[in-house]
């Protein structure tokens, strides 16, 4: 998967890796403002009762 997204990236060495970059936090962005919020009700863990 990442030799194909890394043959698709246009541009050389300096681009590719900016690009890599950018793709990396977008996703990163992605996973802590969307989807762990969302995952977070459904979570286990979140009822903890300590006595």
């Amino acid at each position: 998967m990442y030799t194909w997204l890394w043959r698709k990236l246009p541009g050389g060495l300096p681009l590719k890796l900016l690009q890599v970059l950018i793709l990396f936090l977008a996703v990163t962005a992605l996973l802590f403002f969307v989807i762990f919020p969302w995952i977070e009700p459904l979570m286990p863990y979140n009822n903890v009762t300590v006595n």
